[in-house]
């Protein structure tokens, strides 16, 4: 059976939520880029993926939901998809758990073994 974009984004979820980082970046491409959420710097290097990772997940009370209902993809092949949505993060800051709603899209190629391409995800703004 073939793996979906959304087996991809839930396999990257379930590894985020159980704080499984070599299962987590196992799913990004080598040449992967990501645009992270918590971060204005552009992380080009699995070093770089791997130290944002690190630090977001030694974050205590980690969790990360999905809207389910946001969630659009878009078929650039039959493999190679962009997936986008918006998910929620939470963690605490100073023992006191904090909810960051975010925007994400990634570039995926099912095909390939590290199926993460290109990964942005942006903090929404919060408004009046």
């Amino acid at each position: 059976m073939a793996v979906t974009s959304k087996d991809i984004l839930g396999a990257w979820s379930d590894a985020l939520i159980k704080r499984d980082l070599e299962k987590l970046l196992a799913l990004y491409d080598p040449g992967a880029i990501l645009i992270p959420t918590f971060s204005d710097v552009i992380l080009n290097t699995p070093a770089k993926i791997r130290r944002y990772f690190e630090k977001v997940m030694g974050r205590q009370g980690l969790q990360i939901s999905l809207h389910e209902k946001t969630v659009r993809e878009q078929v650039l092949l039959p493999h190679a998809s962009i997936l986008s949505g918006i998910y929620t993060w939470k963690f605490c800051v100073e023992e006191e758990l904090i909810t960051y709603e975010a925007r994400f899209s990634f570039i995926l190629d099912a095909d390939r073994d590290a199926p993460i391409m290109h990964h942005h995800s942006s903090q929404i703004p919060r408004t009046v």
